[in-house]
């Protein structure tokens, strides 16, 4: 079982990486087994980055925008290298709420929680949580502003 879980996994996410119908995007990801909000746009070149057999360790929030190239790694870790005894791995979920809005290029590390309505700039690295209504730029990404908050929000 958990090898057919793996091989719709991969097949999924290659899919995913160019499919033609952005709309489609989403609902493969369902079948991986991830939770997806509604109303997500994900742009081509998304990257997932996890061990297979993981599960539940992604969750992306209703209206979310997924700029080009963005890549969200779950799990990290040295491979086969003679260095894996010593090197840390690095593993988590990551969780994107809602109106979240990630700019082409960027790259978010295991164990981040990208609060509701934050801005992630282009090509930046997001190595800690990112606050609610705040927007994040640079390698590691750091806060540079805060969003006011909109009228319809509740």
């Amino acid at each position: 079982m958990a090898f057919w879980h793996r091989l719709k996994k991969k097949l999924l996410k290659r899919y995913v990486l160019h499919a033609f119908f952005p709309s489609t995007r989403p609902t493969a990801l369902r079948w991986c087994g991830w939770e997806i909000g509604d109303d997500v746009y994900i742009a081509d070149g998304l990257v997932i980055v996890e061990e297979l057999a993981e599960r539940d360790n992604l969750r992306i929030g209703n209206r979310v925008s997924i700029a080009p190239r963005v890549t969200l790694v779950t799990s990290s870790h040295p491979n086969r290298s003679r260095i894996r005894p010593v090197a840390p791995v690095a593993s988590g979920p990551i969780v994107i709420e809602d109106d979240v809005w990630i700019g082409a290029g960027a790259v978010v590390l295991p164990g981040v929680r990208i609060g509701r309505g934050a801005v992630v700039g282009s090509l930046a690295l997001v190595a800690h949580d990112v606050e609610e209504l705040t927007v994040v730029a640079g390698q590691p990404a750091r806060p540079i502003r805060t969003l006011e908050t909109p009228p319809n929000w509740t």
